[in-house]
């Protein structure tokens, strides 16, 4: 475990000395993906308030006719709740699309920077990145949507597996009521394996993760890019699991730094949303509850993706040129032979 622990310094110290090396061409190029993102982001929250600013008007209607005559009142009811949620289901499509497409050209340029500092080619323009980027990077796209798919799909099963217990659909096991003793087929079916399945959705991701570097370095297709990463960590699955982690968990207290540091932004951008409403609490309440969120996720790509892109460019590169060592000392032994 402590060799798995240096190891993982390790790469990390390499992936921040590319990073230090290239900071201008990386930062700079990051930075200009951050700025785009941010654009759209709010571009795509603004446009599904907009949408759904009738279906919020008609809530407040429904809810003051109730006040007025001092009637009782569930709130979104009277058919007020399914256009918000059709349009909430179109806004978070365009987030994961956009969320896709920023992971996809950061991870390709820093693959590209990576192999560029691994290889010394001197200094590295953002115009020269993009172009590089450019060239690969509808692979890379199909690549993390195949990633994605298959982690998701992990943990959807996950998701089901305990819903289906928890509803009550799973033959011999019924759900524990609050305050009793739950039952050790319940214990079992509805939290010990569901928790074991959604475990497996890392651990995919780690096998799968150095499949985008593959892709863009190798020119392999989509499916053999993930096969070859699936090999090159075979031998090395602990280390990449630890490596994924570490920057994983510095993503997440990133996250929720930024979250708690946004929290008083939904003050003041809920005072103007009441002033541009006419004081509608409904679609207030919707802005204020999701802007921590929004500015937090916005805050990843230029403060956390660097060194997450940096860390799985520097690994593929290390991986690839021990699998190639490996290789040579196995060609020269069977020539000896």
């Amino acid at each position: 475990m402590a060799r798995e622990g240096i190891q993982s310094t390790e790469g990390i110290g390499g992936a921040l000395d590319v990073l230090g090396r290239h900071r201008r061409a990386l930062y700079g190029f990051t930075l200009l993906v951050s700025l785009l993102t941010a654009v759209l982001g709010c571009a795509i929250l603004a446009g599904g308030f907009a949408a759904a600013w009738d279906a919020f008007e008609n809530v407040r209607d429904y809810a003051d006719r109730n006040i007025a005559n001092e009637d009782s009142y569930v709130a979104y009811a009277d058919g007020g709740l399914p256009p918000l949620v059709r349009v909430g289901a179109v806004v978070s499509v365009l987030l994961l699309v956009l969320g896709l497409l920023v992971v996809s050209v950061l991870h390709t340029a820093y693959a590209v920077g990576d192999c560029h500092a691994t290889r010394d080619g001197g200094p590295l323009s953002i115009r020269e990145l993009w172009r590089r980027t450019r060239r690969r990077f509808r692979s890379a796209l199909a690549v993390d949507a195949l990633t994605g798919l298959a982690v998701g799909a992990v943990e959807l099963a996950a998701l089901v597996m305990w819903d289906l217990v928890e509803s009550g659909a799973v033959p011999g096991v019924e759900p524990t009521p609050l305050g009793g003793t739950a039952s050790p087929q319940y214990t079992l079916v509805g939290w010990v394996l569901p928790i074991a399945v959604g475990c497996l959705g890392p651990l995919l991701y780690s096998r799968l993760s150095l499949a985008t570097a593959e892709t863009v370095l190798e020119r392999r297709s989509p499916f053999v890019a993930l096969y070859r990463s699936w090999v090159l960590t075979r031998r090395e699955r602990w280390r990449v699991l630890g490596v994924g982690a570490l920057v994983t968990a510095v993503a997440v207290l990133v996250f929720w730094l930024a979250l708690y540091a946004a929290a008083p932004l939904a003050h003041f951008a809920g005072l103007g949303m009441l002033w541009l409403s006419d004081d509608n609490v409904w679609i207030t309440g919707v802005l204020v509850l999701i802007l921590p969120t929004a500015v937090a996720l916005l805050l990843l790509p230029p403060v956390v993706m660097p060194l997450v892109c940096a860390v799985f460019a520097r690994l593929h590169g290390e991986l690839r040129a021990r699998e190639e060592t490996v290789q040579s000392r196995s060609d020269m032994s069977s020539t000896k032979r």
